[in-house]
């Protein structure tokens, strides 16, 4: 009789956690923006500027080359018809143009600063605006940042935008007119294929019930943001 109820326990906290995972899932395949504290805790403390700023051993992905048929340049799905980008996946920064190079470190120093109007400057604006969620022609970019995090000075969304970017990138379709800068580059890999190393990095990032989540919806679909090779800040998107 003992080992028929432990067997029950354990059925019951596994079907528990399936239905939380794909709770989550559902929530986040629907575009809704979470806060950086609704879905992940290191320790229960935020990550320290050293370690987003990438301070852990980077993986080998330079160089590589896969066509993927995950998300458009846009950050938006691709449908069945269009032709897979080509996406190279990489952690040296140094490989990147000097104007993405350059727009980059800005975003870093402004993350780090804890004070998001020092993204403003960073922000495009008008024909050249920068995607963001829940964010509408003319309303202010820095309160719809404040609008998707999780305390009302904005700067848990901060640290999200910096953990996403002291990441490993994608650079999608190089060296044609839609090539862009994708962190991280999870948002370009399939998810069923990760690494244990790449798996440790996506799970500073997100929890392992975001990635449990992640495998059953069938991609990545935490924030991303996207650099044009000009040095534009195309998006900052949240979802898939």
């Amino acid at each position: 009789m003992p080992n028929a109820r432990a067997a029950a326990s354990h059925s019951i906290v596994y079907r528990l956690s399936t239905i939380l995972a794909l709770t989550l899932c559902l929530s986040l395949g629907s575009g809704q923006a979470f806060a950086l504290s609704q879905l992940r805790s290191v320790d229960g403390e935020p990550a320290t500027p050293g370690q987003a700023a990438g301070n852990a051993p980077a993986l080998d992905l330079e160089g590589s080359t896969t066509p993927q048929p995950g998300n458009g340049a846009d950050g938006s799905a691709q449908t069945e018809s269009e032709t897979p980008a080509v996406v190279e996946y990489s952690h040296d920064a140094a490989r990147l143009p000097e104007p993405v190079r350059r727009l980059r470190e800005k975003i870093i120093e402004a993350a780090v600063s804890g004070d998001p109007e020092r993204l403003r400057p960073l922000i495009g604006t008008g024909d050249e605006r920068t995607q963001i969620p829940s964010a509408d022609d003319g309303d202010d970019p820095i309160n719809a940042l404040k609008a998707i995090s999780g305390d009302e000075d904005g700067v848990e969304v901060l640290a999200i935008i910096l953990d996403l970017i002291s990441s490993g990138y994608a650079r999608v379709n190089p060296g044609t007119a839609d090539e862009i800068f994708i962190w991280p580059y999870f948002a370009e890999k399939d998810i069923q294929t990760l690494s244990p190393p790449e798996k440790v990095e996506l799970l500073r990032i997100v929890t392992a019930g975001d990635l449990m989540g992640m495998q059953e919806y069938g991609g990545y679909n935490f924030f991303q943001m996207g650099l044009t090779p000009d040095g534009r800040w195309k998006f900052l998107t949240a979802g898939d």
